[in-house]
C-alpha cells in the first residue's frame, strides 16, 4: 500500500469503482481454480463448485458471496509502489499518489483492472464509477488530466461515501487557512479587532471538525490569534460550548426522542452517564455533552 505524503506539492487521485451484478458474473470453475491456488483442499473447492452451479431454484443472496467474491479477486493487486486498491466485497477504489503531475502509474494501474475484468468476466460500470481528487497544496489551480475508460469520461466528483466514511477534496484546514488570508487583509484595511474577530467567528471559527483536524486547526487559530492581536477559545473550549448548548435546547424539548438521555440523578447535581461499550460510542455526542454538563459550576 502506497504512503499518501502530500509533502511538495503531492496530490491523490482516487477512483470508486462499480461493477455490474458482480456476484452474478462470477464463473464457478476460475473461482475453484483460484481457491486451489491459494491452498484450499480439494474436496471443499468441489463443494463449493457443486454449491454454485446446477441449482435451478432463485435465491435473494448468499452470505458466502461477500467472501468468495474477495477470494475471487484477490488476484487483481495494485502493481506500482505509488498506488494502492482497496476492497471490501466489492466496493473497490483504486488510489494513487502523483508526484511531479506524472500520473503515468495512475492512469497504468486503472488499466489493469479493466483488462484483468475482461479475463474474470466482470463488466465495469464506468457510468458510476466515479474519480476525486485529494490535493491538500494552497498554491494555484492544477489543470488535471481527465480520466478515460474504453473510450467513456469518468465523472469527476467533489465528494464520495466509501463504507459510510464521507471523503471530500476539501478539508476545514485548507478552508480555514485560506480564510486567514481574507482576515489579514481585513486587517490590513485597519479595521477594528471586534470586527476581526467576528470575521474569524464567522468564517473560521464556525466548521465542525473531526479529531484528526483538530491539532492542525489549533495551529491556525494560533494565526488568527496573532492577525487580530486578541486571545481566542481553543477548539475544545468552543466544541464543550456548542455540546452543551445543544443539550439544552434538547432538554427543553419535550417531545425530542433523545429527550430522555438527559435525566438526572437523585442529587440533581449531575446528569446520569451513560454506558459506552465502543470508543465511537464514548466519542459520540451525548455522553460528550453530558461530561461537559457535569463539569460545569456545581448546581445550587
Amino acid at each position: 500500500m502506497c504512503h499518501m505524503d502530500y509533502r511538495n506539492g503531492n496530490y491523490t487521485k482516487m477512483l470508486f469503482v462499480d461493477y455490474s451484478s458482480p456476484f452474478n458474473t462470477i464463473i464457478p470453475s476460475t473461482l475453484t481454480s483460484k481457491l486451489e491456488v491459494l491452498g484450499l483442499s480439494l474436496l471443499l473447492c468441489q463443494w463449493i463448485s457443486k454449491f454454485l452451479t446446477d441449482r435451478p431454484q432463485a435465491i435473494r443472496g448468499c452470505v458466502q458471496s461477500p467472501l468468495l467474491y474477495s477470494l475471487y479477486t484477490y488476484d487483481c493487486a495494485a502493481t506500482y509502489n505509488s498506488t494502492t486498491i482497496i476492497r471490501f466485497a466489492d466496493d473497490t477504489v483504486e488510489g494513487g499518489l502523483i508526484s511531479n503531475n506524472n500520473e503515468t502509474a495512475y492512469l497504468q494501474e486503472v488499466k489493469n483492472p479493466e483488462r484483468w475484468c475482461q479475463e474474470n468476466n466482470l463488466l465495469l460500470n464506468v457510468s458510476k464509477t466515479k474519480e476525486l481528487i485529494v490535493d491538500f497544496s494552497t498554491k494555484q489551480e492544477r489543470l488535471y488530466q481527465p480520466l478515460n475508460i474504453s473510450g467513456t469520461p469518468v465523472e469527476r466528483v467533489d465528494s464520495f461515501r466509501y463504507l459510510g466514511v464521507h471523503i471530500t477534496q476539501d478539508t476545514l484546514v485548507k478552508k480555514a487557512r485560506q480564510r486567514l488570508y481574507y482576515l489579514r487583509r481585513l486587517r490590513d484595511f485597519k479595521l477594528s479587532s471586534q470586527v476581526l474577530k467576528t470575521f474569524y467567528t464567522c468564517t473560521i471559527e464556525s466548521g465542525n471538525s473531526t479529531m484528526q483536524d483538530r491539532r492542525a486547526l489549533q495551529r491556525v487559530v494560533g494565526s488568527a490569534e496573532r492577525t487580530i492581536h486578541n486571545e481566542l477559545l481553543n477548539l475544545q473550549d468552543i466544541y464543550s460550548m456548542r455540546c452543551r448548548a445543544r443539550a439544552r435546547k434538547i432538554m427543553k424539548d419535550l417531545s425530542h426522542p433523545n429527550n430522555g438521555l438527559f435525566s438526572l440523578l437523585r442529587s440533581g447535581k449531575c446528569f446520569r452517564s451513560l454506558k459506552a461499550n465502543t470508543e465511537r460510542m464514548r466519542r459520540s455526542f451525548f455522553l460528550q455533552a453530558i461530561r461537559s454538563l457535569n463539569q460545569e459550576t456545581p448546581r445550587i
